[in-house]
């Protein structure tokens, strides 16, 4: 488990809490238009070890609430003994996940060891392994679908790009997470693709930051499919 970075205080990561978020490194898709570029090719670099994470923890009792894990696809790595430790000096953990390691997911959260969920869900399933430019079990990521959609605190949530989502992707990613959960997920986020300049495949820095209006177009056409929706611009 290599923790490439952290972020000492966030408003926005963990629905509702003050948290800090932990960055860690590797993942097993390569989507072209990934905002964290470093966190998924390139290993060397500076990085925090487990106990200066525990210690900056200690001194934040009280002051935060919760602690994000976020990557990369961090259940690649993350340990089940370091999550022990976090939640013996009592807090909440969310975890940000692309759904590809399901059984591992589910021993976490069987051990009690995670309160919050977020999966993104990259595309409808026919286009899954063009978006992530990766091989894809699918099994996988409906299996975690159907698992994170039992729990109390969670979201889906996708990234849009005009290239990929237009308003039929959508209404088929809508229908898919419907008729799997076999009921409205809980919560669903739009968040628009922000163009940042260091992505993965160069190709995508020509793609447009996608607007709030554009968003609200999709939302309404998936409104029917979930309880609450969600916009991030």
């Amino acid at each position: 488990m290599k923790i490439k970075g952290l972020e000492k205080t966030t408003l926005l990561d963990y629905p509702g809490k003050i948290a800090c978020t932990l960055f860690l490194f590797g993942c097993n898709f390569r989507c072209g238009f990934c905002h964290n570029p470093e966190l998924v090719l390139k290993e060397e670099g500076k990085t925090f070890s487990e106990e200066e994470i525990l210690e900056f923890l200690k001194k934040r009792q009280g002051e935060l609430e919760g602690v994000c894990f976020t990557g990369g696809e961090p259940l690649l790595t993350l340990e089940k003994d370091f999550l022990k430790k976090i939640k013996s000096l009592g807090y909440l953990i969310k975890i940000d996940t692309n759904g590809t390691n399901p059984q591992k997911l589910k021993n976490f959260i069987n051990e009690g060891l995670v309160d919050y969920v977020a999966m993104d869900i990259k595309s409808s399933k026919d286009n899954y392994a063009k978006v992530v430019n990766s091989n894809v079990n699918l099994k996988d990521i409906e299996e975690s679908i159907k698992l994170i959609s039992k729990l109390k605190n969670y979201e889906f949530r996708t990234t849009i790009l005009k290239c990929f989502h237009d308003k039929e992707e959508m209404k088929k990613i809508g229908k898919w997470l419907f008729d799997l959960t076999e009921k409205k997920p809980k919560k669903f986020c739009l968040q628009g693709f922000t163009n940042k300049g260091k992505l993965i495949d160069p190709s995508f820095s020509k793609e447009e930051n996608v607007r709030e209006d554009y968003l609200n177009e999709l939302k309404q056409e998936i409104k029917d499919y979930f309880e609450e929706i969600c916009i991030k611009a």
